[in-house]
């Protein structure tokens, strides 16, 4: 394991820390590997039920795939095949949060949008630089942005590389919420990390599946696929919990059953 990416996991949240504000959290192939081994942990482990992705550091989140690190492959064929840790970040199937401080820039802002919430502070700039240096991004730059801002903004931020500040950034969807302070937003995150967790997993991870559908699919084909996943959601002992406590008036207590 990396160094450069803390991992903790209390009260069912996992935090995953990108931990090389030196180099404005830069990712290295070892950071990558690291990245993605910790995902496959979270996807696997029944103790995980949310993941947040932050950063140390007063200046960035991420500001992508350290660029001195890319001449390490052999060819172009071997940085096609790396380990992808924006892919594994994406793949997770429990609900993630994004806390964003300062630069999230070229792979960093893909790894945030790989998130399914993301929040910032106000000093955030998110940016797709790559054009400057002569490529594009590779971690699902062009989709995520797409579907998240919609193709005039995002084509504006791809074509000139230029960065958008955190208000920007909010009135645009790409976090829905800024705040004053690094230590203000964490309080927050680990606040709303800890709600998610207290609701039944099942129905949690569910309800991922569904937010996925409903951005992938057509309309009709994802509301029956909605269906079918409360169909399911009908027949666990977290649904048989929930309606025993809500008419006993109690706390429910979920086990992910």
């Amino acid at each position: 394991m990396d160094p450069n990416v803390q991992f903790s996991l209390e009260n069912r949240v996992a935090i995953i820390t990108l931990n090389r504000p030196e180099k404005l959290n830069a990712i290295t192939p070892s950071m990558s590997v690291t990245i993605t081994k910790i995902a496959a942990f979270c996807n696997e482990s029944p103790d995980v039920r949310v993941v947040i992705l932050t950063a140390n550091g007063p200046k960035a989140f991420c500001c992508g795939s350290d660029i001195k690190e890319l001449d390490t492959y052999h060819s172009p064929w071997a940085h096609r095949m790396k380990s992808d840790h924006c892919d594994a970040i994406a793949e997770i199937n429990k609900p993630t949060i994004c806390a964003i401080n300062g630069y999230a820039l070229g792979g960093g802002l893909e790894l945030s949008l790989c998130c399914d919430i993301r929040v910032s502070t106000r000093n955030a700039l998110f940016g797709a630089p790559e054009i400057k240096l002569g490529w594009v991004g590779g971690g699902g730059m062009a989709v995520y942005l797409n579907k998240t801002i919609g193709a005039s903004r995002a084509s504006r931020m791809l074509y000139t590389g230029d960065p958008i500040d955190a208000e920007t950034g909010c009135a645009w969807g790409i976090v829905d919420e800024l705040f004053n302070s690094q230590e203000e937003m964490l309080v927050a995150v680990n606040k709303l990390a800890i709600t998610i967790s207290e609701r039944p997993p099942i129905a949690a991870q569910t309800a991922k599946l569904n937010m996925r559908a409903a951005g992938n699919m057509p309309l009709d084909q994802a509301v029956r696929y909605e269906r079918d996943l409360r169909t399911i959601c009908f027949y666990t002992d977290d649904a048989r919990e929930g309606k025993a406590a809500f008419k006993e008036k109690r706390a429910p207590q979920f086990r992910g059953e």
